[in-house]
């Protein structure tokens, strides 16, 4: 099976009986007989024969496995192995971070299955998005002919951002397009118990702590005990990254000594280079104004060859002094 460079080369995408592979040569004339049967709701202007899906298969897709920014990436929707249909993030726009979302189903089972089907797809392409590629905003764009495609999005927490009147001719006659979106929203959330075990594999990462002042191992009683004085001390803040899905993406910490709040942070291996660093710091000010946390002035210690950490300082403006082998960062706050 083919995998996607840009995914990590993840084969699979599971949600029970249900799951996305990166789409599969076995499965084309299948698609393209779909294609074909639900030609009125696609934006497909003539019935594709099997040398056109031959040809699309191998002239188009196949360059996509390979791609660090694809234009789409496509999957087989599989129901125990089997393929029930397909679709994708395409349109992807890596610069703005949002795709189109596209999907269609074996035409058979829409009349019983339509509304399940497109929720388990659905569940599994946010994954994709959301997840893996840390996309911003997913949408679909969809021509003004079926009205269970718009209620089950909506129940699906997706907004109807858009109806644009006649906006695509299609069978000699103007239809009007309907936009439904959903944001992943990143936000920084105060730790929990529960986060023991995410952090402690971020503790005990070799990646991340190559850049840790402390580079020595740590054993998870080690962890256990200072996770839990950290989360009970009224003079630390921790926080975890999460995205819309509630997928944890990192985490931030200051510790308060007379209004001055020390940072560390860190960002899951997966999601490195993806400009969390920035974001992380960033809500970690909004979070502190929001909630009026007692800190005046914020402090990192960066080592002189994190790169990474020196941009991010300077590019959120903090102040920077020169520390023996290190760098100090600091930005006043009030």
């Amino acid at each position: 099976m083919k995998s996607y460079k840009v995914l990590n080369n993840k084969e699979e995408f599971r949600n029970g009986e249900f799951s996305l592979v990166p789409i599969r040569y076995e499965d084309r004339h299948l698609i393209m007989n779909w294609r074909n049967e639900q030609i009125y709701h696609l934006r497909q202007n003539k019935i594709l024969s099997s040398e056109d899906q031959d040809n699309y298969f191998i002239h188009i897709i196949d360059n996509l496995f390979e791609q660090d920014n694809p234009s789409q990436l496509l999957f087989s929707f599989l129901q125990n192995g089997n393929c029930i249909g397909y679709g994708g993030l395409v349109h992807i726009n890596w610069i703005d971070k949002h795709a189109e979302i596209s999907f269609i189903m074996d035409t058979k089972l829409e009349s019983d299955f339509f509304k399940i089907l497109w929720i388990k797809y659905l569940e599994l392409i946010e994954r994709v998005a959301f997840n893996e590629l840390l996309l911003h905003k997913i949408f679909t764009y969809a021509f003004d002919l079926r009205p269970l495609l718009y209620h089950t999005l909506e129940e699906f927490a997706y907004q109807r951002e858009a109806t644009l009147p006649e906006h695509c001719y299609f069978n000699g006659s103007f239809k009007d397009v309907v936009i439904h979106s959903k944001i992943n929203k990143i936000s920084l959330r105060e730790v929990k118990e529960s986060d023991l075990e995410i952090t402690f594999n971020w503790a005990s990462s070799e990646k991340i702590r190559q850049f840790s002042f402390n580079k020595s191992a740590i054993s998870y009683e080690e962890h256990k005990n200072w996770f839990y004085k950290k989360i009970t001390s009224d003079q630390c803040l921790y926080l975890i990254l999460e995205n819309l899905n509630g997928k944890a993406l990192g985490s931030v910490r200051i510790d308060i000594e007379n209004k001055d709040g020390l940072i560390s942070y860190l960002i899951d291996d997966d999601y490195h280079r993806k400009g969390l660093g920035f974001q992380i710091l960033n809500l970690l000010e909004q979070f502190i104004k929001q909630h009026e946390v007692p800190v005046d002035k914020l402090i990192g210690f960066v080592q002189n060859n994190n790169i990474a950490s020196i941009r991010i300082f300077e590019k959120l403006q903090y102040e920077k002094i020169k520390d023996n082998d290190s760098l100090k960062f600091q930005k006043q706050l009030k």
